[in-house]
């Protein structure tokens, strides 16, 4: 954590998002909140043109607004297209992280065959193996795990208690979160009339650049290949990605959702929370999948938007409902029996 808060200049923070600034220059701003909570001193935003009311009272000294939405404000503005962009490019400069500053803890242990970089900060417990290497500007948290022959690229930021099994990869600018497991062994094993035969699992993981993984997701290695994992992906807390998948640049996927193997994700899909994707299928780019949703079979035209599941109801309807779920084999039946009946009984007349 930083000793002091960081304070910008509102015409600093204007330049920095390419915004129009109206009212005074000269404004210092130390944190940024919400409309509601904001007080003097802090830089706020609408996104949202249902809050827009909230314009009116909010006590920021400077707000990031759209252009429809710059008069009668009753403090500054920044005024740019994008506002929720702009909000985003500026949290940035107020993150709790402290920037990676040389440091290796005396308790680390590190093979010497490793390769690591003079400018890393390798935090108290981390434990390193054989021909790693660890490029400039990277992060290590306490407690991490680095198995053998990784590469972890510059400015990548491990957070504490992170697992690197042996033969994993990650690319630039990546921040990887508290309790995430790469290269953990694919769910791979041969039935026998005696029981199930153990695939030991060869492949290892690759994770592209910027790529951010959530706190307590999985990547499995895989069987004889990678698992992949490309440039700019987006993964929230508690994902469960099996072996050898495959996801596109630019996709992001949200919590408890879990895929299974050798599954191929285009790129720029977005995939809700508490999805399910099953395994050997291709997702064409651009695919959105809202939550709790079923993919279960191949998704080949891009674009598409998929749901499945049912949606809330009142729990007396949902027992009703259930019972007319049984039955439609059943009246589907009646019906086509139905339409014949009807079709037979025009034909005659």
């Amino acid at each position: 954590m930083p000793d002091t808060v960081p304070t910008y200049l509102l015409s600093d923070l204007a330049s920095r998002v390419g915004g129009r600034l109206l009212g005074d220059a000269n404004l210092s701003v130390s944190s940024l909140n919400t409309l509601d909570a904001s007080e003097s001193g802090q830089l706020s935003f609408l996104a949202n043109k249902k809050y827009v009311s909230r314009l009116a009272t909010t006590r920021a000294t400077a707000v990031l607004v759209a252009e429809e939405y710059a008069e009668n404000l009753p403090c500054a503005a920044i005024i740019v297209t994008d506002p929720y962009l702009a909000f985003a490019q500026l949290t940035k400069l107020f993150d709790w992280r402290a920037p990676c500053s040389p440091y290796i803890d005396q308790s680390a242990s590190i093979s010497i065959s490793s390769s690591i970089s003079t400018d890393v900060f390798i935090s108290p417990g981390v434990v390193i193996g054989d021909n790693v290497v660890v490029e400039s500007g990277v992060y290590i948290g306490a407690n991490s795990v680095i198995g053998n022959n990784c590469v972890i690229a510059r400015n990548t930021r491990l957070e504490a208690g992170v697992v690197l099994y042996d033969n994993v990869r990650i690319g630039e600018d990546c921040l990887i979160h508290s309790s995430v497991i790469l290269g953990g062994d694919g769910f791979g094993f041969a039935p026998t009339k005696d029981g199930w035969v153990k695939i030991h699992q060869l492949g290892g993981v690759r994770i592209g650049r910027d790529v951010e993984i959530g706190a307590g997701t999985t990547i499995d290695r895989g069987a004889l290949d990678h698992t992949y994992i490309h440039d700019g992906v987006k993964l929230d807390n508690q994902i469960q990605i099996a072996h050898n998948v495959v996801i596109g640049e630019q996709t992001a996927i949200a919590g408890c959702t879990a895929i299974a193997g050798s599954t191929r994700i285009g790129s720029r899909c977005t995939i809700a929370g508490l999805s399910g994707i099953v395994g050997h299928l291709t997702v064409a780019d651009n695919t959105h999948v809202t939550a709790m949703t079923l993919i279960s079979k191949s998704v080949t035209e891009p674009g598409q938007v998929l749901s499945s599941g049912t949606g809330q109801e009142l729990h007396r309807d949902w027992k009703k409902n259930v019972v007319r779920f049984k039955q439609l084999n059943q009246m589907a039946k009646r019906i086509t029996t139905l339409e014949q009946q009807v079709k037979n009984f025009s034909s005659e007349g």
